[in-house]
């Protein structure tokens, strides 16, 4: 008997630029880790693998964002939060870097 797929969207982010390629990274994230003030200059999408991510864009409402959650983080946007929003398990996501040609810088910490 042949099951039926199930497709559930998840995100749509609306990209301003190019893309040429995507670097896919896997991030691990102790417990409490936080990134820091950053901002990429290439969009980023992504998902929570697992735990919970403290997430917040410059000028928008913080959020936490629970595994199996996406997330995009606009080009030269402030990052004010991205953090491991617990202080005893870790966190794990995966990000897609959209790179325009040439580019290759993935993040400008400030």
């Amino acid at each position: 008997m042949q099951q039926s797929i199930s497709r559930k969207p998840l995100l749509t982010a609306f990209v301003d630029k190019p893309t040429e390629r995507v670097d896919i990274r896997e991030i691990r994230f102790a417990p409490g880790q936080q990134t820091g003030l950053h901002r990429h200059p290439c969009p980023v999408v992504g998902y929570v693998a697992k735990g919970t991510i403290l997430f917040q864009v410059d000028g928008e409402p913080q959020k936490t964002l629970h595994e199996g959650d996406a997330f995009f983080e606009p080009a030269n946007r402030k990052m004010l939060h991205f953090d491991n929003a617990s202080s005893t398990e870790p966190a794990v996501f995966i990000t897609f870097y959209l790179l325009g040609a040439g580019e290759s810088e993935l993040i400008q910490m400030l």
